[in-house]
């Protein structure tokens, strides 16, 4: 099987798509965990 070359542009575009990637999913369960925090913390106090 042969491996596909890339550039160095390609692989620090790469890089930066998978970092951005991560930070949006990061962001993601961040603000899914405190959406349920508040949720639960109305729902002890309400």
């Amino acid at each position: 099987m042969d491996m596909v070359k890339l550039t160095e542009t390609q692989r620090k575009s790469r890089r930066n798509r998978n970092i951005a990637l991560g930070l949006a999913l990061a962001g993601l369960v961040i603000l899914f965990y405190a959406i349920t925090i508040v949720k639960f913390s109305a729902g002890i106090t309400g």
